[in-house]
C-alpha cells in the first residue's frame, strides 16, 4: 500500500479513491512524488545461508536495479550501496522511500547470535540514518529496535508497538466498532466474539478539532475474527500462525516466580510489569518482567499503559496459555484454573 501511494513509477491515485486518506488535503502532496526501495527481509534470509550472505545479497541486488533503474547516471562506485543511491538522488532530485517488513527476523531466527545481529544493524544505520536520500524508512516487525548497552543503534526511528501504539492504534487490528458491523451483517454474537477475541485495550491521544483527548479503543485480531466468521465457530487461530514451542520455553523460565504470575492471569488477575529493561531480543533474559514485556510484544499478554500491568487478554489466547502449560506438565496450574472455575 505504502509502495503504490509513494512510488514514482506510475499514477495510482485511482487505487485510493474509495479509502479514507484521500478526503485529506494533504492526499495529492506525496502521491507517487518518491523513489521507492520495498523489502521483505524474511525472504533474503531465507535464501541465504547466514546473515553476511544476505547482507550481500541485499547490496548486489539493489545495486543492479540502480544500475537499470538508472541508466543516464554515471555512478562514481558501482560497488558501494550509499554512494550509488546518493548518485541517483542527486540526478533525479526524488529522495527514497524505504519500506522494509520482517525488519527482525534476523533476531527471532538468530536468537544468540549476537556478532551477527550487530553487523545487521550496522548495515542498517549505515545505509538509513542521516542520509540525505532518505525522506522516510518505514519498518514492520514484531520486536522494538534491539538495544545494545544503554544505546540503541537506530535511534533516529519512532516505534510504534503493543506496549505504546500511540496515534496507530487503530491500526493495530480491527476495533470494537469495525467488528459489531461484521457480527451484524453476518448475524454472529458479538458477546461471544467478544470474549474469545477481545480483550487488546489500547489509549492514545488524539486531535479532536483543537484539543488532544485521550481515547480508548478495543483491538481485535483480524486472523481470528476472520476466520471464526468465514467457518461459522469460535476457537483458537490466531496461535496456528506462531508456534508455541517459543512459549513454552520462555515461561519454563521461572524467573521471580513467573509460573505464579501465570497461575494468577489465567485466573483472570493483572500482573504489574515494567517494560523498560527489556533489552529487544528474544534470548536475553535475566528476569521475569524481561519474559512478560516479550509476551506482551508477541500478542500473549494485553498491556494496560496508565496502570503498567499485563494480563491475558481473552478465550483463545487464555486456551494457548493452558496447552502450553499442559505440555510442561504444571499440574500446580492446570489445577489452580480448574478449581477456579468449579468455585465460579
Amino acid at each position: 500500500m505504502l509502495n503504490a501511494y509513494y512510488g514514482c513509477g506510475e499514477e495510482t491515485g485511482a487505487l485510493f479513491d474509495s479509502l479514507k486518506i484521500q478526503n485529506y488535503e494533504s492526499f495529492p502532496e506525496h502521491l507517487n512524488k518518491y523513489n521507492c526501495i520495498f523489502i521483505n527481509m524474511q525472504e533474503f534470509l531465507s535464501e541465504s545461508p547466514n546473515v553476511y550472505e544476505m547482507l550481500v545479497s541485499i547490496r548486489e541486488t539493489l545495486l543492479v536495479e540502480f544500475v537499470e533503474e538508472f541508466p543516464g547516471i554515471v555512478f562514481k562506485n558501482k560497488s558501494k550501496l550509499t554512494q550509488t543511491m546518493k548518485d541517483a538522488y542527486n540526478f533525479s532530485r526524488r529522495p527514497f522511500v524505504i519500506l522494509i517488513d520482517e525488519w527482525d527476523c534476523i533476531f527471532r531466527e538468530y536468537k544468540e547470535d549476537y556478532v551477527s545481529q550487530k553487523a545487521y544493524l550496522d548495515f542498517l544505520r549505515m545505509w538509513l540514518k542521516d542520509q540525505g536520500y532518505v525522506a522516510l524508512a518505514y519498518m514492520t516487525g514484531i520486536l522494538p529496535i534491539k538495544k545494545y548497552g544503554t544505546h540503541s543503534a537506530l535511534n533516529m526511528f519512532s516505534e510504534y508497538s503493543m506496549l505504546e501504539p500511540r496515534e496507530f492504534a487503530p491500526f493495530f487490528g480491527f476495533t470494537g466498532e469495525e467488528v459489531e458491523s461484521l457480527c451484524a451483517s453476518h448475524n454472529v454474537d458479538m458477546e461471544e466474539m467478544r470474549s474469545w477475541y477481545d480483550g487488546y485495550r489500547m489509549k492514545y491521544r488524539s486531535r479532536i478539532g483543537q484539543d488532544w483527548q485521550e481515547v480508548e479503543i478495543s483491538i481485535f485480531s483480524p486472523r481470528s475474527v476472520v476466520e471464526s466468521i468465514l467457518t461459522g465457530r469460535f476457537n483458537s487461530y490466531w496461535n496456528q500462525t506462531e508456534t508455541y514451542e517459543a512459549l513454552k520455553d520462555y515461561i519454563q523460565m521461572d524467573f521471580g516466580g513467573l509460573r505464579e504470575a501465570i497461575v494468577a492471569m489465567l485466573a483472570g488477575g493483572s500482573i504489574p510489569i515494567n517494560p523498560s529493561m527489556f533489552a529487544n531480543d528474544m534470548s536475553n533474559f535475566k528476569r521475569r518482567d524481561e519474559v512478560l514485556t516479550l509476551l506482551v510484544h508477541l500478542g500473549y499478554l494485553s498491556y494496560d499503559l496508565p496502570l503498567g500491568v499485563a494480563s491475558i487478554p481473552n478465550k483463545e489466547v487464555s486456551g494457548v496459555f493452558l496447552d502450553s502449560t499442559t505440555d510442561l506438565e504444571w499440574s500446580e496450574v492446570v489445577g489452580a484454573v480448574s478449581e477456579s472455575r468449579n468455585l465460579l
